[in-house]
């Protein structure tokens, strides 16, 4: 029995609120159960130094938890004068995954900031902000298109992330942190929309796992970002195939697995 009477198969609530931030070019507030993650996207008008006058643009994610988003109170990382080796770690797991899927020679020499702030942390965060990232950037994107900054929409698919694991011998989907503390193996999975991997992390914790293991891994993930895809589709309406992306006029949306 999972600690909040779930099945094996079945994702954590979701809530995602639009348009949370009035000044970002995208934004969302998305919550998977008690997990509750901000979500930024803001375009520069420059590229780092490395891409200048190469017609290229790029993506770049920032990512932090608020001090009290645990049960005792994390120190600020600018007070620590450096952000630690896992938050480094998922800056660069979102960065990558959102380039994924984006046409960067189409974004031409701009920059777009992912800023994911974690206000409430009960497992998930990495996989939580990568999901509503999307959103956040699809909405930026379409801006530029209608804007005539960019001559097509430069989104290539949709992409979502989840995490699961073996806790207790089951394999389990959307880990909350009691579950994510006590798992055996975890997983994290990022895939876009056509089905297509973008990545995959999986750790045994201080255990080993078969290849059974990791085939249901899979299998479960894929299932549950098809759900989490699907959520997103009731804000985006896209036809990747065609470069057709469309802003649908709906602030918040809310999904129960049942």
């Amino acid at each position: 029995m999972r600690p909040d009477g779930r099945k094996p198969t079945q994702i954590r609530p979701v809530k995602i609120t639009r348009d949370f931030n009035i000044y970002a070019e995208g934004s969302v507030l998305i919550e998977v159960g008690n997990t509750k993650v901000v979500v930024t996207a803001s375009v520069e008008e420059k590229v780092p130094p490395f891409l200048r006058g190469s017609g290229q643009g790029w993506i770049t994610a920032e990512y932090s938890m608020l001090p009290r988003s645990t049960e005792s109170r994390n120190i600020r990382e600018v007070v620590r004068g450096s952000p630690s080796g896992r938050t480094q770690e998922i800056q660069r797991l979102i960065g990558r995954s959102l380039r994924g899927v984006v046409d960067l020679k189409k974004l031409g020499e701009r920059t777009l900031w992912v800023d994911c702030d974690v206000l409430q942390a009960d497992g998930g965060t990495r996989v939580t902000s990568i999901t509503g990232a999307f959103i956040a950037v699809a909405d930026a994107m379409i801006k530029l298109t209608e804007a005539g900054k960019v001559k097509s929409n430069p989104l290539k698919d949709f992409i979502a992330a989840i995490s699961t694991g073996v806790y207790g011998n089951e394999v389990v989907l959307d880990l909350n942190f009691k579950e994510d503390s006590a798992a055996k193996v975890d997983m994290n999975l990022v895939m876009t929309g056509s089905g297509e991997f973008v990545e995959i992390q999986a750790t045994g914790e201080e255990f080993t796992f078969s290849q059974e293991h990791l085939n249901k891994m899979i299998e479960y993930g894929k299932l549950g970002i098809e759900k989490l895809i699907n959520i997103q589709k009731q804000f985006i309406e896209g036809v990747p195939s065609l470069g057709h992306w469309k802003r649908k006029d709906i602030k918040e949306f809310y999904f129960e697995d049942k």
